[in-house]
């Protein structure tokens, strides 16, 4: 059934751009989890919708006005310095008057009629159904170039992320790393939410790198793992949404951050009743394997 329904373009267009964003968000997000920065991950999201409903307002993609906001946002938080860890207050304060704004943008659009209206519940919590040949195309264009980014600076990233103090020691410029996640953290973010919404983008962001650090330490294993279920969660929550359950077709969001949520939660509780043996690590602590890595390279 679900193969008759893939000749339908619109059923095609969701599973390409649910493809894209969940190996983007997969990849981008084992970096959130391992520096801890899940709240700046957040506020980036929540920024952006600031700048989603301000673009719609005055007839711009939502697309552009969410990542001009989130880049924005960024470059502010990246200059608070090089941790984010204990920045909550600063933070937060970027996402409270973001939010603010945002609620202003939204009552003017939504005032001006329902269709609006429910244009702006489509940038809270995802419209995949409603994704064109040019959202996949843009999202295209920005995955390929956040994973090129990425996966170039994957080797400092990973010794500035582990051991900031280490790395800034053998010469890694880590404020500058610092920044440049966050500014990839905001294009990944802006693209996720052709998927799941701004209210739940941490389903493909955290949940499925979260997942997978509980079944692996070694950085490239875990990616890997990670991309599988972020693919796992999304092409599963989209089946469920277009074939239904008991009759009813919910929405594709709720589908993917549930089976992402329970396979989280399975894998703690699994941990935790010894059911799941804890990852093995190696000898040689990680962040001398990083930087006998840099040095080779």
């Amino acid at each position: 059934m679900l193969v008759d329904l893939l000749h339908e373009s619109i059923i095609r267009n969701a599973f390409i751009a649910g493809t894209i964003v969940a190996i983007v968000a997969a990849y981008v997000g084992y970096f959130v989890v391992l520096r801890s920065q899940s709240f700046a991950g957040e506020a980036l999201t929540d920024i952006g919708f600031a700048g989603a409903t301000g673009a719609a307002i005055f007839g711009v993609s939502s697309l552009v006005g969410m990542l001009l906001f989130a880049l924005l946002s960024a470059l502010g938080i990246g200059a608070l310095g090089e941790r984010m860890r204990g920045r909550d207050i600063e933070i937060g304060m970027f996402l409270s008057f973001a939010l603010g704004i945002g609620v202003l943008f939204l009552s003017i659009y939504t005032a001006t009629g329902s269709a609006h209206s429910s244009s702006g519940l489509n940038i809270l919590f995802g419209s995949i159904l409603s994704v064109t040949t040019t959202d996949i195309q843009l999202s295209l264009i920005f995955g390929i170039i956040i994973i090129i980014v990425t996966t170039f600076l994957f080797r400092p990233l990973l010794f500035a992320s582990i051991d900031p103090e280490v790395a800034q020691t053998r010469g890694i410029p880590v404020r500058t790393l610092s920044i440049v996640f966050l500014l990839l953290l905001a294009a990944t973010v802006t693209e996720s939410v052709l998927v799941i919404g701004v209210l739940l983008v941490f389903a493909l962001l955290i949940a499925p790198a979260a997942t997978a650090a509980l079944l692996t330490h070694r950085p490239r294993t875990t990616v890997l793992v990670s991309i599988m279920l972020s693919l796992l969660f999304t092409w599963g929550g989209l089946s469920l949404a277009f074939i239904g359950t008991f009759g009813e077709h919910l929405p594709v969001s709720f589908y993917i951050s549930a089976l992402a949520s329970i396979a989280y939660f399975i894998a703690v509780i699994a941990r935790r009743a010894h059911l799941l043996q804890p990852p093995r690590r190696t000898t040689a602590p990680v962040t001398t394997r990083v930087a006998t890595m840099n040095r080779k390279a």
